[in-house]
């Protein structure tokens, strides 16, 4: 094991970095009687206090993520050649479409034209008003830290730490653990930021990218607190938080060894950066864990470059994936809203609910299957329903992980490279969904015997 020179400035560096990740992303606080973090409370504040703002910024960021996108399509048919690189904005035929569309939607909605069904709470309204603001408001404030937190260490000093069960457990790097890390405190958006900076620096394969981006995407702490409190649960949200954690681990181990993911190519875009092996006791680990992090601060940029180039990064992403949620999380919506499609799909469901002693199996075997197309939708269906059914569908629709409003279409988005396509991740949401239901059963079972509902 050889350590690096524990010099004071590389050591004050990773510190500084370290401490301010840390703050914003882990610190907790109270804030309007609800347990949150630095990072959701200054995410709220820009939304609650600038709305007309982030609406001309959202407005704005996906004009000209279409406009860039066409002019890429454009240079790369070789139907003119551009004079700068638009190389970042190359995609497939179909992604680039569904960018131009959002060009086309991202006015309609911004201005409200159209009948009033297109701009309700539920469909458009909450798509526009609520995930695209939040989605755009996110990936450049948490791309500022998160970069800073990466460049000067912080991903070392937690992979190393991650290393001896990321890979037994999920067959994944120990560098994983911050990407997980970042979507459990902050969002999925700042987690997806994580990977595919990491991949395009040979951090992972197309393995590893498919493993994370489809298994430990997860919502936010805070956000499963908002759905605890919508179903008039929020006294149980530690029981719903750990019953959800404990469901994403077990379905990480489960999915990793089963296709889609288990056939993933394990190349990298780039040249690879592997983890060193390293065996040693747990202050062996430590002692490596920030050899490894002081070097990369050594070498890493200054906290003036890594925050710069970190906003900038995080605008080039929002222009590249906000436009598509709004295609793709509107259809979705939608669909959901004025037709009975899920109510269909669902039927055959509620008598595999009833035999699993969940009440109102009629509300909640259509939420298993609807929860595809946004989390937040199971959620709304259950409000009336019976205690342990609103347990049922609190850990449930988290769980599933996979929606087409938001996380579907920016994973598919940012890695088609890898590629991650849109029957992969319907495949593994009903495979996901076929573990969580009895296991969530089981759980509910459990704490309903205890008299918690």
């Amino acid at each position: 094991m050889e350590l690096s020179d524990f010099q004071p400035k590389p050591i004050f560096k990773f510190i500084v970095a370290f401490g301010v990740g840390a703050f914003f992303f882990l610190l907790p606080v109270s804030w309007d009687g609800e347990i949150t973090v630095p990072f959701d409370i200054a995410v709220d504040t820009i939304n609650e206090t600038f709305p007309d703002a982030v609406g001309v910024y959202v407005l704005c960021i996906i004009v000209a993520g279409g406009v860039l996108t066409t002019l890429a399509e454009l240079d790369r048919r070789d139907i003119f050649t551009l004079k700068w690189d638009v190389s970042y904005f190359e995609s497939s035929t179909a992604f680039w479409a569904l960018r131009v569309i959002g060009v086309l939607l991202a006015p309609v909605m911004f201005f409200k034209i159209g009948p009033e069904w297109l701009h309700t709470g539920s469909t458009g309204g909450y798509i526009w008003g609520t995930l695209l603001y939040s989605v755009g408001v996110i990936i450049p404030i948490g791309a500022i830290f998160i970069t800073v937190f990466v460049e000067l260490g912080g991903l070392e000093f937690i992979g190393t730490l991650s290393r001896p069960f990321m890979r037994p457990l999920f067959k994944v790097p120990g560098r994983a653990a911050l990407d997980s890390l970042a979507s459990w405190v902050g969002s999925y958006s700042v987690g997806l930021y994580v990977t595919r900076n990491v991949f395009e620096s040979g951090g992972y394969n197309k393995k590893d990218v498919f493993i994370i981006s489809t298994c430990f995407s997860t919502v936010s702490v805070g956000f499963v607190g908002v759905v605890a409190s919508t179903l008039d649960l929020l006294s149980l949200f530690p029981l719903i938080f750990v019953s959800y954690f404990i469901c994403v681990i077990i379905c990480a181990m489960i999915m990793v060894r089963l296709p889609p993911i288990s056939n993933a190519s394990p190349e990298y875009i780039t040249d690879p950066d592997p983890e060193v092996g390293f065996e040693g006791s747990v202050v062996d680990y430590f002692k490596f864990a920030l050899s490894e992090a002081v070097s990369k601060a050594k070498e890493g940029e200054s906290f003036r470059e890594a925050t710069t180039r970190g906003f900038v990064d995080g605008l080039k992403l929002a222009s590249l994936i906000l436009g598509t949620i709004l295609t793709i999380g509107l259809a979705a919506v939608l669909l959901s809203a004025y037709t009975p499609t899920f109510d269909i799909l669902g039927t055959p469901l509620i008598p595999i609910i009833d035999l699993l002693g969940i009440p109102n199996p009629e509300v909640v075997a259509p939420t298993t299957i609807v929860g595809i197309t946004e989390m937040y939708v199971p959620v709304v269906l259950a409000q009336g329903a019976a205690p342990m059914a609103k347990f049922f569908v609190a850990v449930l629709a988290p769980s599933q992980l996979i929606f087409f409003s938001s996380v579907g279409p920016m994973i598919m988005d940012m890695f088609d490279d890898v590629p991650i396509r849109f029957r992969d991740l319907v495949a593994l949401f009903v495979m996901r969904t076929i573990v969580l239901v009895p296991l969530i059963a089981a759980m509910t079972h459990v704490v309903n015997a205890l008299g918690l509902l």
